[in-house]
């Protein structure tokens, strides 16, 4: 039977006669490259787990809060959510969003309008504040409904200029491009997209844009091999 024991300096497997530094050695470099792989997986869950389609529903800073009460149009609206998360409703002032999604807040809506209203009819809509910015006609901030597509987000800009890449459109957040992959045809929220990113549409590359030029440079060069040849 095959033991290790502790020498000192590390494991050493006694019965075998593997005695010395090098077997300790290697079992305690094994021990840390499976330790480092395990934090490095464990963190990785944690970042796609922050920027998951399932966390999405989740009320954040910078969203919109569209308020419609049935018969009230002054109290209905949009509600910017501020940095603290915190909305400020009509009648019923300051309240904190954050981590709310919208049925337990449209709930909370509900018992805080039964004090002004009978049977009030309410519908709230979160929406979120992006950027839509590179070849676009029209960059700027714009609020959007997380029910369309990116592609619908990108007509609210005037959709893509000629020198567009709509193939490569990447999501920017605070400087940084996540890692995920979306098309036009992506749904909001069915994607990490939150409220303070950007939609980045790239240009084409030289070649995919002037596509006659490369024509006429390949053929040429084509044409000049075959006249070297055939002198």
């Amino acid at each position: 039977m095959r033991l290790w024991a502790w020498r000192g300096w590390g494991f050493e497997l006694v019965e075998a006669g593997l005695t010395g530094p090098p077997y300790s050695n290697r079992l305690m470099r094994n021990l840390r490259t499976f330790a480092v792989a395990a934090w490095v997986l464990a963190a990785a869950q944690s970042l796609h787990a922050q920027d998951s389609p399932a966390l999405a529903g989740y009320i954040r800073a910078g969203d919109v809060i569209r308020l419609s009460i049935w018969r009230e149009p002054d109290m209905s609206g949009e509600f910017l959510v501020n940095e603290e998360g915190v909305v400020v409703f009509p009648r019923l002032g300051e309240m904190n969003v954050l981590g709310e999604t919208p049925e337990t807040l449209k709930a909370k809506l509900l018992e805080g309008y039964l004090r002004f209203l009978r049977n009030p009819s309410i519908e709230i809509v979160v929406l979120r504040r992006v950027r839509i910015m590179g070849s676009v006609h029209r960059p700027g901030l714009y609020t959007v409904d997380p029910t369309i597509s990116i592609a619908d987000a990108l007509a609210m800009a005037g959709g893509a200029t000629p020198q567009g890449n709509q193939k490569e459109i990447t999501i920017l957040r605070e400087g940084e491009e996540l890692r995920t992959v979306v098309t036009g045809n992506t749904i909001i929220a069915e994607s990490p997209i939150r409220s303070g990113d950007v939609i980045f549409v790239p240009e084409r590359s030289w070649i995919a844009r002037n596509p006659g030029v490369v024509a006429a440079l390949i053929g040429g060069s084509i044409s000049l091999i075959i006249a070297l040849f055939v002198r």
